[in-house]
């Protein structure tokens, strides 16, 4: 009787230990709801940081905020400011300092006080406009990009970062701001590259291309409703990347642009076309695109567009391709990256024209080449 007793003893005891043990278990979860179980439920912490493009009143970011609510993504934009004015659902919280510096923020080491208050997983970045207006130098910008960045990683080493290719700027009383752009953008693809890392990713996502100053703007800077469509377009694929397990946020192909005549070849062979359209426009100038595109059903590995220049005006700067000049006709040629395109594919590169008070049309394409 006694062995029974100590047997019937011990059986409770250990039951006992064990409701004990899931009680515990239960009370931290209850208590700590940053655990395991509540972990997975919580929303992904995007903060949007910026200038005045971002925020007063920066609609992107509720029709960005809207379109992954709607596409069942759990996300939570993050700031220290509050929404901006903007008469949409989710104008949610935000780092979009009208008027700021991106070289003053880093320069006063701003941004770790927004981060500790925050805590964002995900940093979107669009800022430099203001320092392009003041004349910056792409150099000082990119090195205060650096600062930023580091500072994001002492907060959160798998901080994952999108760096916008700012949109293109136009205003009234700064002729040299749209070539400024050029310059800066054309240093964010390989600045973004080469510091971003498997835990730390940075993309570079192009907020330029087939952005327009004079039908996305109010003013040549402030985007209008159509500009901050485009904007959340093209932040949207680059984010649901990121969103996805496993995603690294690959730079979006640019959305769909006018289809190109394409440039008659043998069967068979890879055929490709070229379409061009002015961006902006000044006194003595404008900016152009040139979208490239696979007519064909072979994948092609390399492109050539020719461009017919007329009298008066010259071709200044190109980006996203390799210029070579001749008498009457220029060729851009694809870069190392951007050349291979399936069938249906694009691409798209940019350039600057200078032009005389005298010139006639605007430069066309006069053809284009695959192989």
């Amino acid at each position: 009787m006694r062995n029974t007793d100590l047997r019937h003893n011990t059986a409770l005891r250990a039951v006992l230990a064990v409701l004990a043990l899931t009680a515990l278990t239960v009370g931290g979860l209850l208590a700590h709801p940053g655990g395991a179980a509540s972990a997975a439920a919580d929303p992904v912490r995007i903060m949007p940081l910026g200038d005045s493009i971002t925020g007063s009143p920066g609609c992107w970011r509720a029709v960005l905020g809207n379109r992954l609510q709607e596409t069942g993504y759990a996300v939570d934009f993050v700031g220290t400011l509050g929404p901006q004015g903007c008469p949409q659902a989710r104008d949610g919280n935000n780092e979009g300092h009208g008027g700021a510096l991106v070289t003053d923020v880093a320069a006063q080491s701003q941004l770790p006080g927004w981060l500790d208050t925050t805590h964002p997983d995900i940093v979107v970045m669009h800022f430099g406009t203001n320092d392009v207006w003041n004349a910056v130098d792409p150099e000082r910008i990119l090195a205060a990009y650096d600062t930023l960045l580091g500072q994001m990683r002492a907060n959160n080493p798998d901080m994952r970062i999108l760096v916008a290719q700012l949109i293109p700027m136009n205003p009234s009383g700064c002729a040299e701001c749209a070539q400024r752009v050029v310059a800066l953008n054309s240093r964010i693809p390989g600045w973004a590259a080469a510091r971003s890392t498997s835990r730390s990713p940075v993309t570079a996502v192009d907020q330029w291309t087939g952005f327009s100053t004079s039908g996305d703007t109010y003013d040549g800077v402030h985007p209008n409703s159509s500009g901050d469509d485009k904007i959340a377009a093209r932040w949207y694929p680059a984010l649901t990347a990121l969103l996805t397990p496993g995603g690294t946020g690959p730079t979006p192909t640019p959305p769909a642009t006018p289809t190109p005549t394409p440039t008659p070849s043998a069967p068979g062979s890879a055929t490709c076309g070229a379409a061009v359209r002015t961006v902006s426009s000044w006194q003595d100038g404008y900016q152009a695109e040139v979208t490239v595109r696979n007519t064909g059903a072979a994948p092609l590995s390399r492109w050539t567009v020719r461009l017919a220049v007329p009298a008066g005006e010259e071709i200044t700067q190109v980006w996203n391709g390799a210029l070579t000049r001749g008498p009457a006709e220029v060729s851009v040629d694809a870069l190392s990256w951007n050349g291979a395109l399936a069938a249906g594919e694009s691409t798209a590169f940019g350039f600057l024209a200078s032009r005389s008070a005298t010139a006639g049309s605007a430069i066309t394409v006069a053809g284009c080449a695959a192989g």
